[in-house]
């Protein structure tokens, strides 16, 4: 038996297991918000230990974890020395966004149907934690000799941000990784994607009783032509195009909008949250300093409204860095292999915890379980679903790419 074909029989004979594992990640809830997933990540790290691995358990502080608008987050970090060489991580979030409406299944219920599991998380990204584990499971059955290390790194901010998950390990220098893999799906390497940028925009005014309307200054009024000056403004971004395929142009949504008093009452402050992505070719600073001032002066022109605006979020674009083609070459040539068709590479206009490595210059690149798109998943969306099937060849994949990236000398 080669040690490719080891590895595919250890990864198959073990896959009943990875799949119980994955069942038992979909039905403990890591909802974020609110974001109390401590208690996910213990279970996690149980499971993990009863697969032989030494769980490293990092409890962030409680003011770091408030000021990303959690209530818990711990990191799990595994770690498999097989000898000197390069150290390659492995990423995957256990946060999740909430079900919403429309399941047709419980979306804690890890329910399979015709080889199809479905439940919140299981393809983004619950799925990599079981694709990552059995991966480096299987590579430490076959006893192959290697050089490196391999590092799973299991967050739990990733839809907060990512700040007190891999940039808290990488900040407090818990992780050195020469090269990273993070949660994506099987039939594509993800190489970009898109940054984005969250502001708080408050739009202040002066309340007064509904019968006498012109003795206030209505704050929902003004927003509302914000909101009109916004919509044209995003139009433009339009005629600004990414060459990375994948990623078209930048965009801009105001996803939340809160205020007013009482229905009797003129509003006195309305809130608005505006989302705006940012694509690689763009400078996050420009684009921040662009809206920002938009912004301000849209405030400036309406009398007797003041309008301050705030940073929630910055996350960077994920831009190649040098060394990543190692990676994509790996996984492409045994992807194309186990998946039985070209993998291509491409960008998403997402963003991902992928960033925060390539922002230490660590070569990164997205690679998991799941389908050929996030749509196919119904990622973030009602009966978010995995084909097994892809999760087991996505474990072949990996563990392979692996073995060759830590070939002993």
């Amino acid at each position: 038996m080669t040690p490719e074909s080891k590895l595919l029989s250890l990864i198959d004979a073990t896959f009943p297991d990875q799949v119980k594992f994955l069942a038992e990640l979909v039905r403990v809830p890591s909802d974020n918000p609110p974001g109390d997933c401590a208690p996910h990540a213990q279970r996690t790290a149980r499971l993990l230990e009863q697969l032989g691995f030494t769980v490293e358990r990092y409890v962030v502080p409680d003011a770091e974890v408030r000021a990303a608008g959690m209530i818990s987050a711990t990191n799990l970090v595994v770690r498999h020395r097989f000898g000197d060489g390069p150290v390659i991580a492995l990423n995957a979030h256990g946060d999740v966004v909430q079900p919403g409406a429309g399941w047709t299944t419980d979306p804690y219920g890890a329910e399979i149907r015709d080889g199809v599991m479905y439940g919140r998380g299981v393809a983004v990204s619950k799925s990599d934690i079981a694709t990552y584990a059995y991966a480096l499971r299987a590579l430490v059955a076959s006893g192959a000799a290697l050089s490196g290390t391999v590092e799973l790194h299991f967050t739990y901010d990733e839809e907060a941000g990512g700040l007190v998950g891999p940039g808290w390990l990488l900040a407090m220098g818990l992780t050195k990784p020469d090269y990273a893999i993070s949660a994506g799906f099987s039939y594509s390497v993800v190489v970009a994607h898109n940054g984005c940028l969250h502001l708080e925009v408050r739009i202040e005014g002066r309340s007064a009783h509904a019968a006498r309307p012109d003795t206030g200054v209505d704050a929902l009024e003004a927003a509302t032509q914000v909101l009109a000056g916004l919509y044209e403004l995003r139009k433009s971004y339009a005629r600004v195009h990414s060459k990375i395929p994948g990623i078209d142009h930048p965009t801009l949504v105001v996803g939340l909008i809160k205020g007013g008093i009482n229905t009797n009452v003129v509003p006195d402050v309305v809130t608005l949250r505006i989302d705006r992505r940012i694509i690689p070719e763009e400078s996050p600073e420009n684009a921040e300093r662009d809206l920002t001032q938009w912004l301000t002066q849209a405030g400036a022109a309406l009398p007797g409204i003041r309008l301050s605006v705030r940073r929630v979020l910055l996350a960077r674009p994920f831009v190649p860095v040098p060394g990543q083609e190692r990676l994509v070459a790996a996984l492409q040539r045994h992807a194309r292999s186990i998946m039985g068709e070209d993998v291509p590479t491409n960008g998403v206009p997402i963003y991902t915890d992928a960033r925060l490595y390539t922002e230490k210059g660590i070569p990164t690149v997205l690679y998991g379980a799941g389908p050929h798109s996030l749509l196919e998943a119904n990622g973030h969306r009602a009966d978010e679903k995995l084909v097994l099937e892809d999760l087991r060849k996505a474990t072949q994949v990996v563990a392979l790419t692996l073995a060759d990236l830590l070939q002993a000398k």
